[in-house]
């Protein structure tokens, strides 16, 4: 998680369970939000708003005190990186085309992305089993594509996105928070941050013949 109570907001981490107290894992001058572990958890991808270049994806290394480096650094906006299931690729959205969209690019060694959204995304998230990519359209409908990856980390193949359901979370046009909103389960389900209409709110009350 990230705190500021240094300062700057820094990268921290702690039991699920509370026990314990909590550890700093990184600490430098620039905000820094935490976006997703990788699956054998040796590298931590997280997002660094530099003054230049806006929000930029990096990963830090967590075995032997290895330095952070860049992953995606560019004068655009990229945000909440996700690793798929296998750990090969990385899902993230970008502004590069004007609005933000949907990317997958291969975590390490290959160049090369592939844009996943059509028209406007925000917060990927990966089903369990690594083949369907989900994100938010500019609608706010919960957006799923099929997606079939290359084992060589060389290509990408898609389908065209199917809509879900439609959701509260704000849509491409938002791009703060400190995470992604949602997260699908195994069984098909999905865990919601939303806003919920109150449905006994404060009552109107009528005063007649006021004058009186």
């Amino acid at each position: 998680f990230s705190s500021n109570r240094n300062g700057s907001f820094d990268l921290y981490e702690k039991a699920a369970t509370s026990a314990g107290s909590e550890r700093l894992v990184l600490e430098s001058p620039l905000p820094k939000i935490a976006a997703d572990w990788s699956p054998d958890g040796k590298y931590l991808l997280y997002s660094e708003r530099d003054p230049k270049t806006g929000p930029d994806l990096w990963v830090l290394p967590l075995d032997n005190g290895q330095k952070p480096r860049e992953f995606l650094k560019t004068g655009f906006s990229e945000l909440w990186g996700q690793f798929s299931p296998d750990g090969r690729w990385v899902a993230y959205q970008s502004d590069e085309s004007g609005r933000f969209e949907i990317y997958v690019r291969a975590f390490a060694g290959k160049e090369g992305q592939w844009q996943i959204s059509t028209t406007g995304g925000v917060y990927p998230r990966w089903a369990p089993e690594g083949r369907e990519l989900y994100y938010v359209a500019p609608e706010e409908r919960l957006m799923a594509v099929p997606i079939q990856l290359a084992s060589n980390g060389e290509s990408v193949e898609t389908r065209t996105p199917v809509p879900l359901f439609t959701t509260r979370v704000g849509g491409a046009v938002q791009q703060t928070g400190f995470t992604p909103q949602y997260v699908g389960a195994p069984d098909g389900r999905f865990l919601m941050n939303t806003v919920v209409e109150d449905a006994n709110g404060p009552p109107i009350t009528v005063i007649s013949n006021w004058k009186a």
